[in-house]
């Protein structure tokens, strides 16, 4: 049997700003996992996880292709890691099984709600290192990033793959996106070896520490939000209003950059001050593009903790899902989870991820 273990993730900061190839971000893993296992199986294979519709779900081979005995949107990203393993494994000279797939997540809520973790990426990533050991690939952390990446970008089409980064290599980083149209161009006309060998253009991912002073305190409305949707009403945004637009990246871009050189310098007043600074970055944006990034409940939980004296700000799309505290030692983290508790939050129990040492 083989075995693959993911991380979800929480944006600390450059949310938006981070899909435009070269703007910075910092993501941090959590500790809640997407696992999958593999087992070798005979004639035919099978795909569970209790996140689709149907739980158990039959295939089988026409040539190197997977045929199935049931088609379902969640599935997408399961079958699309599969596929370029495969491919992968095929360049490799590998000879292709059958296989039981079993997935199971930590990452929604009891009755199956998403709390925004990046499950979808999180099972990509689950996917690749599974059938990567399945497979005996030998695959690095940058080789997980990258084929998890191809298979993202090939269902959704957008996105910074910064979840998939935090996914792969985990703890807290400062990821820079690469240049989605150049590694399209390559999938299509290169072998998936090159590709993983090759430096991607602008793409950069480098570890972090939150100073030992400082801790990470997590609150979710309840309501999920659809990151895809959200990121594309920006860029409509970003072709009406290009000024404004511009504006938002070079400052979104200055804010990030001060606060990796916190996280590098443990220096605790500059986090917390660069989190706020990029809350009002954000709060920005959402008024001259007109989408609703923090909502009523998400600007609750935030002024609730910076009343106490933490910085807050939302994580990720926003519209819903998660927001972030990061405080020292004078919050009372204990209040704020009253406090939030009052109004409709949930504190989730979320610490940062441990940092990946190996694929």
């Amino acid at each position: 049997m083989s075995t693959g273990k993911a991380p979800g993730k929480l944006y600390l900061a450059g949310e938006y700003a981070v899909v435009e190839t070269g703007f910075p971000a910092v993501i941090a893993s959590v500790n809640q996992y997407v696992t999958v296992t593999v087992t070798e199986a005979k004639d035919s294979g099978t795909i569970q996880s209790k996140n689709l519709n149907k739980e158990l779900i039959h295939w089988n081979r026409q040539g190197t292709e997977l045929v199935f005995d049931d088609t379902e949107s969640q599935l997408a990203y399961i079958l699309t890691a599969i596929k370029f393993v495969e491919r992968y494994a095929l360049e490799k000279h590998k000879k292709l099984a059958y296989y039981d797939l079993h997935v199971t997540s930590e990452l929604d809520s009891r009755d199956g709600k998403k709390f925004g973790l990046g499950s979808s990426a999180a099972v990509t990533v689950a996917v690749v290192k599974a059938l990567g050991s399945f497979y005996d690939l030998d695959l690095s952390k940058m080789d997980v990033y990258k084929l998890s990446s191809i298979a993202h970008l090939s269902v959704q089409g957008n996105g910074s793959l910064g979840d998939i980064a935090a996914s792969a290599f985990g703890g807290i980083i400062a990821y820079k996106s690469p240049d989605r149209n150049w590694v399209f161009n390559m999938v299509r006309n290169h072998s998936l070896g090159k590709l993983l060998k090759l430096d991607w253009p602008n793409l950069k991912i480098e570890p972090l520490k939150l100073p030992k002073e400082l801790e990470m305190v997590v609150g979710w409305t309840g309501s999920p939000a659809s990151t895809s949707i959200l990121v594309d009403r920006i860029a409509l945004t970003k072709a009406q209003k290009v000024e404004k637009y511009q504006h938002f990246l070079k400052s979104s871009r200055k804010s990030v950059e001060k606060l990796i050189d916190g996280f590098k310098d443990s220096d605790a007043d500059k986090i917390k001050a660069m989190i706020s600074n990029n809350r009002q970055l954000l709060t920005d944006l959402a008024k001259f593009s007109n989408v609703h990034i923090e909502t009523k409940l998400l600007t609750k939980l935030c002024d609730i903790a910076e009343k106490l004296g933490g910085a807050a700000k939302t994580s990720g799309a926003g519209g819903g899902d998660c927001g972030i505290v990061i405080g020292d030692k004078n919050v009372n983290v204990d209040n704020l989870k009253k406090e939030w508790k009052k109004v409709g939050i949930t504190p989730l129990k979320l610490k940062i991820g441990d940092i990946i040492d190996h694929a």
